[in-house]
């Protein structure tokens, strides 16, 4: 993520000042993992059923930003702000520039497919606002977002991209 710096010159006084600006919906966090988009908002109509619902077309994308490490996702907990959670039970590596889709409903997990099923059919993210967490095995964060569905997703899609 940019930071930008603005230059304030305040005329007045004759100085000039230097503020660093970041965006008001994320920190960034010390992780080679990130948060690099949501699909919210599953297409169609909205249906929890397991068996012909559409809560494996919601899914969180992954992705490790690092140039160098590969990083194991057991353990890793994604949250949203009503605490729904998910723990990686699994060892599941992502090498540098990979990422894995976080998929709701039930299916099998695939590094090569790079995806995992949170194996609950429930939608998970909220189609009107939510926010994200990304917590490493340890505890301490490692991204988080928010979103709103009038705010973020400006082409009405039900996809964010964070990261890019």
């Amino acid at each position: 993520m940019r930071i930008r710096t603005v230059v304030a010159a305040a005329a007045a006084a004759g100085t000039l000042g230097i503020v660093a600006v970041g965006p008001a919906q994320a920190t960034e966090y010390s992780s080679a993992l990130k948060i690099a988009g949501i699909q919210y908002d599953a297409p169609g109509r909205d249906s929890n059923s397991c068996s012909t619902g559409n809560a494996k077309n919601e899914y969180l994308t992954i992705k490790n930003y690092s140039r160098t490490t590969t990083v194991n996702l057991k353990g890793y907990v994604v949250k949203d702000a009503a605490g729904n959670h998910f723990t990686f039970p699994a060892n599941h590596y992502l090498e540098p520039g990979d990422y894995v889709r976080l998929r709701g409903g039930h299916g099998t997990d695939s590094d090569a497919g790079n995806v995992v099923y949170r194996q609950n059919c429930n939608f998970m993210w909220n189609n009107d606002k939510d926010t994200i967490y990304l917590y490493k095995p340890g505890g301490s964060r490692a991204d988080v977002h928010s979103y709103t569905k009038s705010g973020s997703d400006r082409d009405g899609n039900g996809y964010i991209t964070f990261h890019g």
